[in-house]
């Protein structure tokens, strides 16, 4: 019985030598026979308990050099098969062939659209500021003069937190002017771009997630004269030389005065005429003196320093730059329609 029991090794071990795998396949094919899950080995392993007691050790022995043998085979014909498969491979390459294209990816239009108001205000000495979309009820709110019964406050209006009345999504980016006043002191002249969020019902002229450009100019005597030269300058920088303003008295809790400004489209064309309601002027922004309030919440004493300020939404200056007809076209990740601006910088 051990004689026959060892010659199957014996027989097992030269069936290993003579299998010759010629392609990944059969490889494939060799491994589950010799070492799969349902091996042949297995059953002379198997067989142990029919050996005699002085020869189990020599038997497992040889056994598990059977094993060891067809593993050996096993990975070095993997590594010679898989070489040759490369070297095939590569081969059938026309080295010669221009390589595939490698598509750009461009700026989003609001990320180009605030890129170019940043640069505008960075050349007249304002600097970027930069906070958190989760804000507190007194940042966003009780700092900037805006009382408890006001609308904003509403959850109507405003995406709270869940179980919180204290933590919202921020409604505008005046919260980070709350911020950067309570830690500097005059002269601070900054601008805040960033996302806003506001519960608003989605339309081809509004969106629930929108950005915002504000600014703010804090120092001794600043007048409403500089706000309307600042102002005058971005204009005709983003919309070029010759492009008019106008200022339209407004409320906002946060600026006394207050005012509305508009660029002049003109009525020449039937989507100027429509877009402006057949006035010619079509609202860009709001803007206003910094009311002495904010000031003195935020803790600048409003009796030595004024300021102006002014936020104006990023979507609506794009949709006016590249002839956009609906602001949810920002938001729908639609790659046809981002491809328009891979040239755009």
């Amino acid at each position: 019985m051990s004689a026959d029991t060892f010659s199957k090794v014996d027989e097992m071990k030269a069936a290993i030598e003579a299998d010759q795998p010629g392609d990944l396949q059969a490889l494939e094919q060799f491994r589950i026979k010799y070492l799969g899950s349902k091996n042949v080995i297995k059953a002379l392993f198997g067989e142990i308990r029919n050996i005699p007691n002085e020869q189990k050790k020599e038997y497992g022995q040889r056994v598990n050099a059977v094993k060891e043998a067809a593993e050996a085979k096993y990975n070095s014909l993997k590594q010679q098969l898989e070489t040759a498969a490369e070297e095939a491979a590569v081969k059938d390459i026309d080295l010669t062939a221009p390589g595939e294209p490698i598509e750009l990816g461009s700026r989003h239009p609001i990320a180009v659209t605030m890129n170019r108001i940043i640069r505008i205000f960075e050349r007249i000495g304002f600097v970027v500021a930069d906070d958190r979309e989760i804000e507190d009820d007194w940042h966003n709110f009780t700092a900037m003069n805006t009382p408890e019964d006001h609308p904003a406050r509403d959850m109507q209006d405003t995406f709270y937190l869940q179980n919180s009345m204290e933590m919202l999504l921020r409604t505008h980016t005046s919260s980070v002017q709350a911020r950067v006043m309570k830690h500097t002191q005059p002269p601070i002249r900054i601008i805040a771009p960033g996302r806003v969020y506001r519960n608003e019902t989605v339309s081809a002229r509004s969106h629930c997630q929108f950005h915002q450009v504000e600014g703010l100019y804090v120092d001794e005597n600043v007048s409403f004269a500089d706000l309307k030269q600042t102002l005058l300058y971005f204009a005709r920088e983003m919309f070029g030389p010759d492009a008019q303003i106008r200022l339209r008295p407004s409320y906002f809790p946060f600026t006394e005065p207050s005012a509305e400004m508009d660029v002049y489209l003109g009525t020449e064309t039937e989507k100027d005429y429509r877009l402006t309601k057949g006035t010619g002027w079509l609202e860009i922004l709001g803007c206003g003196m910094v009311d002495p309030a904010v000031l003195e919440n935020c803790g600048i004493d409003s009796t030595k320093y004024t300021g102006f300020a002014f936020g104006m939404g990023i979507e609506r200056q794009a949709l006016r730059l590249y002839d956009i007809g609906d602001i949810r076209l920002f938001f729908e990740n639609d790659v046809r329609f981002l491809k328009q601006f891979a040239s755009t910088i």
